[in-house]
């Protein structure tokens, strides 16, 4: 029985107390075929194609002294955020990116890391970040202030993006979904319109919230630089 309407956004399923709904965050091994790696195919082609525009992108935005190595890291956490968004327009698959265990697991050590390289290795660029250029001297202990929350609040707002904007749609279909029984058959065909329309804008979200969250920690990686 739902106690509430986001109990249905609960890892609950379980067998010997072992949560099987996570489980979806590693569909994509099994679901990939083997052929897949040994013969390239249109799709193979294709996921190329995108992996190395986003490698082009992320490259231009790092700039000419970005971290080597930093483009594959943030290739790769493209690719699993969108598979996992992907797998939640799916019925009974549990949307792992809903979650703020997951999302603050991908955001916290990323942002965490990017902050003890910058600390550490350019000290006084980091301390230059923190007062804006042109900011008058009676105004810049409260910008070194705002500067710092913002800083430290990051994580949390990535994290957070990600899953409201990925909760939000499945709420929204589990409310059409459950006041279906109770209509008349003519509303309830154009409900399943409506339906259908709101799973394609959910599919084209999945790739927008990938794309914002691989972006954004970009950004924040080349202030470090």
């Amino acid at each position: 029985m739902m106690t509430n309407l986001f109990s249905v956004f609960d890892p609950s399923s379980s067998v010997f107390n072992l949560s099987l709904n996570w489980m979806s965050t590693f569909l994509g091994l099994l679901l990939i075929p083997s052929a897949y790696w040994l013969m390239p195919s249109r799709w193979h082609i294709m996921w190329n194609f995108i992996l190395m525009t986003l490698h082009k992108e992320f490259k231009t935005l790092l700039g000419p002294p970005g971290h080597p190595g930093c483009n594959i890291y943030l290739v790769s956490m493209f690719s699993l955020v969108l598979f996992n968004n992907f797998m939640g327009v799916f019925p009974y698959i549990f949307t792992s990116t809903s979650h703020l265990t997951l999302t603050l697991t991908l955001a916290l050590p990323m942002w965490l890391c990017f902050m003890l390289y910058g600390w550490i290795n350019h000290t006084q660029h980091m301390f230059a970040h923190l007062v804006p250029q042109g900011t008058p001297a009676v105004f810049m202990p409260f910008m070194v202030c705002i500067e710092t929350i913002s800083n430290i609040i990051r994580p949390g707002t990535l994290a957070v993006r990600l899953a409201g904007n990925m909760i939000a749609g499945h709420l929204l279909l589990t409310l059409m979904g459950n006041t279906g029984p109770s209509l008349p058959n003519m509303i309830v065909s154009l409900l399943l319109i409506g339906q259908i329309a709101l799973l394609v804008f959910e599919s084209a979200v999945a790739i927008i919230q990938s794309y914002v969250f691989a972006v954004l920690s970009t950004l924040y990686s080349s202030e470090v630089n």
